[in-house]
């Protein structure tokens, strides 16, 4: 047999326990150079610009 709980646990408890296991919002900032939203410390992905200069080339599609 086997082992089963004594006790019923409480919705506190049992809450209590999930209490991290939410989402959590991307910290979004907006590009200095073209206003889109990148995450921080990283080269945003529309201009390719990185603290105020140019860092990769980004090819516009036609």
């Amino acid at each position: 047999m086997t082992p089963l709980p004594k006790r019923k646990i409480s919705k506190g408890r049992r809450d209590r326990r999930r209490a991290h296991d939410f989402l959590i919002p991307r910290n979004l900032t907006t590009c200095s150079n073209c206003g889109s939203m990148r995450l921080p410390h990283t080269v945003c992905a529309n201009c390719g610009f990185y603290k105020g200069r140019e860092v990769i080339e980004v090819s516009k599609e036609k």
